[in-house]
C-alpha cells in the first residue's frame, strides 16, 4: 500500500458580488478567492481493491455523503480505475463556515488520488470532475488564488499580496442553500472588469441576509470592527480581518471571546497542496 498525507487549505472570498440568477437555479457571481496556508489534512492510502473507505466520522454526515468519498468514486468512474483507497480526514476547519472546507477536501482527494493511482489527468480534467461536486472545488484543484466568475468555476489566476488574516467563526453552521434562495438576497450587482479590481475592501452580497438570519454572525462582525474592516467569507459563518503582520493578527486573536473559534493564517497564491505534490514529484515517491 502507498500512502500520502496532504494539506487541504482554506480559502477566503475577498469580496462576493452576485450578478444574476440562472435558469438552473444557480447564481452568476464574481469573487476573488485567496488561498490560506491553513486547513485540514487528508491521508490517502491506495489499495488494490475498488473500495473507498472514509475512516473518519463527522458529526451529522454519513461517509457516503462526504465529498471526499464522492470525489474518489467520481475519479474511479472517470478513469475506469480498479484501485481503491482508505481516507483519513483530520478536520480543523469548521463546517458551514464559508471557508471551502468540504470543497477543498474533495479537491485534495482528486489531486492526491490522481497522483497515487497514476491516472494521468490534467488539472483541467480534474476540475471538470470537481465541478460536478461543487462550484468551489475547481479553485482548489487548480491551486492558485484567482478571480472567479460564472458560478465560481471560471478562474483567472491572480498574484495577490500575502497579508495575515484573523478568521473568527461563531459556533453555528450557515446553510448555503438557505442564503442563495432567500428573497432578500441581492442578485443584480453590476459586473466589474478584472482590470478594475483592487485589494481594497469590497462587499459580500450575502452578508446582510446572513446577518438577519444568523445574529451570531452580526455579533462577530460588530465586535471585529474595533480592529479592522471585517468581512464575511462566502455565505458565512466565518468573518475575517486583514493585518499587515502576524504579530498584529495574533495579538488581536488573544482578545477573541472564548465562545467563538478563531485562527490566524497567511494568504498565499499557490496552494500548500500543490507545493507538497511538487516536492513528491521532484523527490522520492512516498511509500507506506
Amino acid at each position: 500500500m502507498i500512502s500520502v498525507t496532504l494539506p487541504s487549505p482554506a480559502k477566503l472570498n475577498l469580496f462576493l458580488h452576485i450578478t444574476g440568477r440562472r435558469k438552473d437555479g444557480y447564481h452568476d457571481l464574481q469573487t476573488v478567492f485567496q488561498l490560506l496556508d491553513y486547513g485540514d489534512q487528508l491521508t490517502l492510502t491506495a489499495i488494490k481493491k475498488p473500495r473507498v473507505t472514509l475512516t473518519t466520522q463527522l458529526d451529522g454526515l454519513l461517509p457516503e455523503d462526504n465529498l471526499v468519498v464522492q470525489a474518489a468514486m467520481a475519479l474511479q468512474k472517470a478513469t475506469n480505475c480498479d484501485w481503491g483507497c482508505e481516507i483519513q480526514l483530520q478536520k480543523k476547519l469548521p463546517m458551514g463556515a464559508g471557508l471551502g472546507g468540504g470543497s477543498s477536501n474533495a479537491a485534495t482527494t482528486l489531486v492526491g488520488l490522481n497522483f497515487l493511482w497514476q491516472c494521468g489527468l490534467s488539472l483541467d480534467q480534474l476540475s471538470l470532475i470537481g465541478r460536478q461536486l461543487g462550484a468551489d472545488v475547481p479553485v482548489f484543484v487548480q491551486g492558485k488564488s484567482a478571480f472567479a466568475e460564472g458560478i465560481g468555476e471560471q478562474l483567472t489566476p491572480m498574484a495577490l499580496s500575502k497579508p495575515w488574516y484573523l478568521v473568527v467563526t461563531p459556533k453555528i453552521r450557515v446553510s448555503t442553500t438557505e442564503i442563495f434562495s432567500h428573497s432578500e438576497l441581492t442578485r443584480n450587482s453590476p459586473a466589474i472588469k478584472i482590470r478594475a479590481l483592487s485589494e481594497e475592501r469590497h462587499r459580500n452580497d450575502c452578508q446582510s441576509v446572513v446577518e438577519a438570519l444568523y445574529p451570531e454572525v452580526k455579533q462577530v462582525l460588530v465586535w471585529l470592527q474595533r480592529f479592522k474592516n471585517p468581512l464575511m467569507t462566502g455565505t458565512g459563518a466565518s468573518v475575517f480581518c486583514r493585518f499587515d503582520t502576524e504579530v498584529a493578527a495574533r495579538q488581536a486573536q488573544t482578545e477573541i471571546p472564548e465562545k467563538w473559534n478563531s485562527f490566524v493564517a497567511r494568504g498565499t497564491n499557490l496552494s500548500s497542496l500543490h507545493k507538497q505534490l511538487e516536492n513528491f514529484i521532484t523527490g522520492a515517491w512516498p511509500s507506506g
